[in-house]
């Protein structure tokens, strides 16, 4: 049976985490699907470390597939539908039909402005009244909540009582992902033009990948990622 440990969870945001319940395979593992092609084996670290770095560097990327992750996440109705825009995974979600949900909700400390350049962008300010924007929000969250519990009291299916509550609202979901897509995901989702509570949780996914699959992920800073944050050398950390 395995033991989880405090580093299999990564807490983000307010409510939400990250936690890794499974991994399979590794960087041993994309060795091996290469190395089938030629019908041979491991031919020790030095050489499987140059091999993955060639396979990154020349993207023969299809080895990388071979190697897995099972994550738990919780996160904000609207982090999980840009989430689910990577479709080369596996997902099961908790069902609002099925379940009443979880009063958890996402009330931001800092708020950001829209950004002037980029349209789908915002922008960090110290303009903008955060506390007062906090406290908005969290009215308006306690009035839908209460609009929920008078709907499902007076008879509403869960299903249709749910359309009452905001986008940042907190689903839970399994997540089970290949090397490769989690390597694009990360690509996409660390880099500084996403939305920045999106970034935390790519982030968090890229110190599990970096634990996980150490020769992989190496090469992968040095031929892959071609993005910036601020904050992605502290999360997941350079080798």
């Amino acid at each position: 049976m395995k033991t989880k440990r405090a580093s299999d969870r990564r807490d983000i945001l307010d409510h939400g985490f990250v936690r890794l319940v499974d991994a399979m395979g590794g960087d041993a593992a994309v060795v091996d699907a290469a190395r089938v092609c030629y019908d041979s084996r491991s031919k020790g670290a030095a050489q499987d470390r140059r091999l993955i770095a060639y396979l990154m560097k020349h993207s023969h990327l299809t080895p990388f597939e071979h190697a897995v992750f099972k994550f738990h996440v919780s996160a904000p109705i609207f982090v999980a539908r840009q989430w689910f825009r990577h479709r080369m995974a596996s997902y099961n979600e908790v069902s609002g039909r099925y379940t009443e949900v979880k009063e958890e909700f996402y009330i931001p400390a800092a708020w950001r402005s829209q950004d002037a350049v980029n349209k789908q962008g915002s922008v960090a300010t110290a303009e903008l009244d955060h506390a007062g924007l906090s406290a908005a929000l969290a009215a308006q969250v306690r009035s839908s909540v209460a609009a929920y519990r008078e709907m499902l009291a007076a008879g509403v299916a869960r299903e249709m009582a749910r359309l009452v509550l905001p986008l940042n609202l907190y689903t839970q979901f399994y997540w089970t992902v290949n090397g490769r897509s989690l390597m694009n995901f990360i690509s996409l989702r660390a880099d500084e033009h996403a939305q920045w509570e999106m970034q935390q949780y790519a982030l968090a996914l890229a110190g599990f990948f970096r634990r996980r699959m150490p020769w992989t992920w190496k090469a992968f800073l040095s031929h892959a990622w071609k993005g910036r944050n601020a904050g992605f050398a502290k999360a997941g950390g350079r080798p």
